[in-house]
């Protein structure tokens, strides 16, 4: 994206996405101005939202690479937002160049960005899709040409990485266990989301705040989530170990320092991975 296309209205009128504000968190380019100045109100009340949004894009990588280690070769990333240095496809192809991935995202531009990162590499492909709507990908996946990416009777990963808080409690079940449900033994779900525990430690006008920005400027509605309630979303899936933890505390080994590594506190996200015996 040049810097006049970044300097002119986002394309949806003015209105920032969730995707574009995290990557602007990131360090990203593939942002508007709407983006920017939604993220400059959400570290405004959550001075550590950047390292939030790196902790998890760490986790993810993690996440990933255990999973293509233990040979899994497809990976859905739903909601997967724009790409990054380190994205799935990077992660899972250095250790099996036949890995396959699916990238899904409501955004536009994300899906653009994307499949311009892709060019040339024919496992994998990013397609706009929303992943609150499961029966239209899984549709897509069963009719269309994607199942020569993705090809749901073989082991999948599933990856949820910061996403699901945007899915209110009375629809969570049903955006996550269409497709959950339909996973092969061997396959596995990745899930990472915001503790209902950040109420605790930022405060219940900083959260509140926080919320406001992604409602007034994304459109979009924050639901914070207990563990139960998170564990409750892997349905009959195992939790690998070491369970579900707080990001930095899973597997931290096996990638660059995370940035909650040696703060006092952990990072505010929660996330585990499980896979089907």
């Amino acid at each position: 994206m040049t810097d006049e296309q970044t300097s002119a209205q986002s394309p949806n009128g003015g209105r920032a996405t969730v995707a574009r504000i995290y990557d602007y968190l990131l360090g990203g380019k593939q942002n508007f101005p709407a983006d920017r100045e939604a993220a400059q109100q959400l570290l405004q009340a959550v001075p550590d939202a950047a390292n939030v949004a790196l902790s998890n894009r760490l986790f993810l990588r993690r996440a990933v690479r255990v999973l293509a280690e233990a040979g899994i070769k497809q990976f859905l990333d739903l909601g997967s937002g724009i790409p990054t240095q380190g994205n799935v496809h990077e992660v899972a192809q250095t250790i099996d160049p036949a890995s396959r991935v699916l990238y899904v995202d409501i955004d536009p531009v994300a899906v653009v960005a994307s499949n311009e990162i892709l060019m040339g590499n024919p496992g994998c492909r990013a397609i706009e899709g929303d992943f609150m709507r499961p029966e239209l990908i899984l549709s897509a996946l069963d009719d269309g040409d994607l199942a020569t990416v993705i090809d749901l009777d073989q082991p999948t990963a599933v990856l949820y990485c910061s996403v699901l808080q945007q899915v209110p409690n009375d629809r969570v079940d049903d955006v996550v266990a269409p497709i959950r449900d339909r996973l092969v033994g061997g396959s596995a779900m990745v899930i990472s989301h915001l503790s209902a525990a950040v109420t605790d430690r930022y405060g219940e006008s900083a959260v509140a705040t926080g919320k406001n920005v992604y409602r007034t400027r994304a459109a979009t509605e924050i639901t914070l989530r207990t563990d139960a309630q998170l564990t409750a979303l892997f349905g009959d899936l195992t939790m690998i170990e070491p369970g579900l933890v707080s990001l930095n505390d899973w597997r931290p080994e096996l990638s660059e320092p995370d940035p909650y590594a040696a703060a006092p506190l952990p990072s505010p996200m929660r996330g585990a991975v499980a896979t089907h015996c």
